[in-house]
């Protein structure tokens, strides 16, 4: 059976003056449009396709790969908007992928990014986006460690930081008063677990916690220096963006990192940077 939102291995039944017709599992057939058919491909064999409905209201299938699929949260640019309906947003297919008004929670532009919940609507069947995230979110309790590596997608600003979708499942929340700058509503970056409370939100930071962070960073530091010929423009002056575009770390887990490599010898700290002391 194919499934609608998602992408699905289904065999080429035979060729019509539209495109190919696609075994959709259950007696029926599934448009494959002319544009989208691979070269060389022949009736008989299976092509993976991603399956939703045209403007018509049919199910129709694709060789194009969307930028989220239903299940995922995504965040993805408003192209057009109409007050009875509601947004459009762009998701890598020729048809836009609709935002209802009921579920924009609140006014969107056009141009503008908005992080989404990509559902398939009961009432229509139609592959549908929500900004009201919170009902999505994994009902199951999140088991993981402390300085457990996650993958994190920036959804909010609230007056403590920013919120957080956790490995397309959580939510949780990065403080701003342990980050070296704003971040992008939309941005995509690797983060780690602080804490789960007791409520199943996460508390999340950019490095890991403590001294555990020190031993990659150092590592990273010192090859970095090797492949800049011994020394680098950044030492415990520089400004935190500066750091975190150079290294993906926050100045404090920068600091104690040349601070270990300073004690062992191994570099130098310089008026404008660090340098290795045996290159």
């Amino acid at each position: 059976m194919a499934l609608l939102g998602k992408r699905n291995l289904l065999t080429i039944v035979r060729e019509g003056p539209p495109g190919y017709f696609l075994d959709d599992g259950e007696g029926g057939e599934i448009l494959l449009p002319g544009k989208y058919i691979p070269a060389g491909s022949q009736p008989g064999e299976v092509i993976e396709v991603f399956v939703y409905r045209d403007s018509e209201d049919r199910l129709v299938a694709t060789t194009q790969t969307p930028l989220a699929a239903v299940g995922d949260f995504a965040a993805l640019k408003v192209v057009d908007v109409s007050p009875s309906i509601g947004a459009f947003l762009e998701w890598g297919l020729d048809k836009d992928l609709l935002l209802p008004r009921r579920e924009q929670g609140g006014f969107r532009k056009v141009g503008e990014k908005v992080v989404v919940y990509v559902f398939l609507d009961e009432k229509s069947n139609r592959i549908v986006a929500s900004t009201r995230l919170q009902r999505w979110f994994s009902k199951t309790p999140p088991a993981y460690a402390r300085d457990q590596p996650v993958k994190l997608l920036i959804a909010g600003r609230t007056p403590l930081g920013y919120k957080a979708v956790v490995d397309n499942l959580y939510q949780g929340l990065l403080y701003g008063s342990e980050l070296s700058g704003p971040l992008d509503i939309g941005s995509s970056m690797d983060g780690f677990v602080k804490e789960v409370r007791p409520d199943g939100k996460l508390d999340l930071s950019l490095d890991r916690s403590g001294f555990a962070r020190v031993g990659p960073i150092t590592d990273q530091i010192l090859e970095a220096l090797k492949a800049a010929g011994g020394s680098l423009p950044y030492n415990d002056a520089s400004p935190p963006d500066a750091i975190r575009t150079a290294f993906g770390v926050s100045k404090k887990a920068f600091k104690q990192a040349i601070g270990a490599l300073y004690r062992k010898r191994l570099i130098a700290i310089i008026g404008g940077g660090i340098e290795l002391t045996q290159k």
